[in-house]
């Protein structure tokens, strides 16, 4: 039985590891349609289909940190990460729409950072 459980806890942590990893990537690749967004006369799309990309990474990482987190009763924290990151991707999506860059480009580079750094602490 310990086995068992063993197994699923490492199968729901390297989801979670998935999960963080193709957020920290889409939000890179956010970085460069927002270079192309300036530069391109396709950048505006490419930014926009990103968006809705990495905000669906976001949902995925929640989905995993609770996957992770309530076969093995272990503790709460990468939910409440990964909820605080989704509601800080919420808050870029609103910002963008808004046109606000003063605000969305440097919480996107705050976004990217603190992903980074969880996908360093898995």
């Amino acid at each position: 039985m310990a086995t068992q459980v063993t197994a699923k806890t490492h199968r729901s942590s390297s989801f979670l590891k998935i999960a963080i990893t193709l957020q920290t990537l889409t939000i890179f690749l956010q970085a460069i349609s927002a270079g192309l967004l300036l530069t391109s006369s396709y950048g505006e799309t490419l930014h926009s289909v990103g968006a809705r990309v990495m905000y669906g990474a976001s949902m995925l990482y929640v989905l995993a940190a609770v996957l992770a987190w309530k076969p093995g009763g272990g503790s709460p924290r990468p939910v409440w990460q990964a909820s605080g990151f989704l509601a800080l991707a919420s808050l870029q999506v609103v910002l963008g729409i808004a046109h606000v860059p003063s605000v969305h480009v440097p919480l996107g580079v705050l976004m990217f950072g603190l992903s980074v750094l969880a996908l360093a602490r898995r």
